[in-house]
């Protein structure tokens, strides 16, 4: 039994939408940060502190992307991995990790200078930096999905649970403004029976 832990919030909802879309069972285990850096417990799972992590056997990974991938390569093939032949299949990595790489990670920097800086360092350079890198790459999402309904094309693939969701983030927490195409993007990912499934588990911390 594949263990997830993770947050209400955090970045665990990607896991947990892929193990839906795949239909695999797991069990959620909910961490509180507020209470973590003390629980010995999540501490011996993940020293550094972040979510999420995954428990499969002998295996533990951290970094959501990471286990994205595992998941798919260890019990695929799935439809939400293009094969290296696809044509798509560039155009899902590239996605697959601006998602995080490009996307939230950045985001976090005016998140949490927004709601945890002093209120005098809240409008700070890094911040600023950070949040034009989001609005450049954006720029990118906005010109895929002018020609194509999901990150990879015609498709739904991890991609798009990656970006989706790095681009809720930025709107629920940052304050970045998504256009009418990232607004209905949005509306087609999450309306999917396997996100609404990941989202009720995730907030409710009920176990599989």
């Amino acid at each position: 039994m594949i263990t997830v832990w993770g947050g209400q919030t955090s970045r665990s909802i990607r896991v947990v939408w892929v193990l839906e879309e795949m239909g695999l069972p797991y069990r959620l285990r909910q961490v509180d940060m507020l209470a973590a850096k003390s629980d010995p417990t999540w501490l011996a799972v993940n020293p550094g502190n972040f979510l999420p992590a995954i428990q499969d056997g002998d295996v533990t990974m951290v970094e959501s992307v990471a286990i994205m991938e595992y998941l798919m390569g260890r019990y695929g093939p799935t439809p939400l991995q293009p094969g290296p032949n696809d044509p798509s299949f560039p155009t899902y990595q590239q996605f697959l990790h601006m998602g995080e790489a490009g996307l939230a990670t950045l985001i976090m920097v005016p998140l949490v200078s927004g709601f945890i800086a002093p209120e005098t360092e809240r409008d700070n350079w890094g911040a600023r930096w950070a949040r034009e890198c989001v609005e450049r790459r954006l720029l990118l999402v906005r010109r895929q999905l002018a020609g194509a309904p999901y990150m990879a094309g015609d498709r739904f693939t991890a991609a798009d649970i990656s970006v989706t969701y790095a681009l809720k983030l930025g709107a629920n927490r940052a304050g970045f403004a998504l256009g009418d195409a990232e607004q209905a993007y949005l509306a087609r990912t999450t309306n999917r029976e396997a996100y609404k499934r990941a989202f009720n588990r995730s907030h409710e911390g009920m176990a599989a």
